[in-house]
């Protein structure tokens, strides 16, 4: 007991510890040492490659990732489709022309097809950056009027995509005219008469180096595209019965396309204030869709003079595309 005793007692004077003043001194070192070891070893284990297997502790396991919610496609209200999902393609599709025919009104009732996925913009040459991305099964289509009159887009469409299908959008070339220089006269108040932009000297030679003119010379247009892809790749859909029979222009385009009718009578209603069909309230929208302001626009007059020049000019063109097509679409 004494010793006992006398060995915490020596603690406070300096004297009665086993072993000395040294060993005290190599007892206080101790925790420095062995905390100096244990840092050193984890910042040797911490270089790549040194630790071994054993010794690292394991990552943790990523996060499983969750399925793309559905979100809705623009201008196709109430249509489920799948976003960040699928993969980007050129379009199996394209809506090649005519501007003013009724390219738009086409692209946006072909969007209420869950099959279809459809570029909003016009990109005047796709890129494949800029579709919207696709799952098995579905569509990539594409509008941009003005390939059906420029001269190097079937070569370079073709070159990219010889099995793209091919769906051109017609109109009477008289009305698509003035309809395309209402356009104009919307963004540029002031511009000259039609008659006076559609013909040189009065009532003179139709001028068609006037791109509104020029449009409506649909055959040779499609000679050129012929000289690329059979006729066999083309569906031709009349911008007049796209207006007073939609369901059935549609239905020839999904046939095209190899879909499923899916748009149907079902979908529309003709608006009598714009003359023209519009969508009825989709899945999910609380109410009917249609086409902008722009569409549907009033035609300026034009004095019937220069309507029967015109459909006297374009008379032969018309013929010989019913001929090359084996549609006739009535404009005479």
């Amino acid at each position: 007991m004494a010793g006992s005793g006398g060995l915490a007692g020596g603690a406070g004077g300096g004297q009665g510890t086993v072993g000395g003043p040294g060993a005290a001194l190599r007892a206080s070192r101790a925790p420095v040492l062995f905390a100096a070891l244990v840092l050193g070893a984890y910042c040797l284990c911490a270089l790549p490659g040194r630790c071994p297997p054993a010794g690292r502790v394991p990552a943790p396991a990523p996060a499983r990732a969750e399925p793309p919610r559905a979100s809705r496609s623009p201008g196709a209200p109430g249509l489920p489709v799948a976003s960040g999902s699928g993969r980007r393609r050129f379009p199996q599709a394209l809506i090649v022309g005519v501007k003013k025919g009724g390219t738009r009104a086409l692209l946006e009732f072909l969007r209420l097809h869950p099959d279809i996925r459809a570029l909003g913009s016009e990109p005047h040459f796709f890129d494949r950056s800029l579709m919207p991305r696709t799952l098995d099964g579905q569509i990539t289509l594409e509008k941009t009027p003005s390939y059906f009159v420029t001269r190097e887009a079937p070569r370079r469409i073709h070159s990219m995509s010889p099995a793209t299908k091919l769906i051109v959008v017609v109109r009477n070339p008289v009305t698509r005219a003035i309809s395309d220089y209402a356009q104009t006269l919307s963004k540029t108040p002031g511009l000259p008469s039609f008659g006076a932009l559609a013909f040189r000297r009065g009532l003179g030679p139709v001028d068609t180096a006037w791109s509104a003119v020029r449009i409506g010379l649909y055959a040779q247009h499609l000679d050129n595209w012929l000289r690329y892809f059979p006729l066999s790749r083309f569906l031709f859909v009349s911008g007049e019965r796209l207006v007073s029979d939609p369901a059935g222009e549609l239905g020839r385009v999904q046939d095209f396309l190899g879909l499923k009718r899916v748009v149907t009578d079902k979908h529309f209603y003709f608006n009598a204030t714009k003359g023209f069909p519009c969508l009825k309230k989709a899945q999910g929208s609380g109410r009917p869709h249609c086409l902008g302001k722009s569409k549907g626009r009033p035609h300026p007059r034009v004095p019937e003079a220069v309507v029967q020049r015109l459909r006297a000019f374009y008379r032969p063109f018309n013929r010989k595309f019913y001929q090359m097509t084996g549609q006739d679409f009535g404009w005479d």
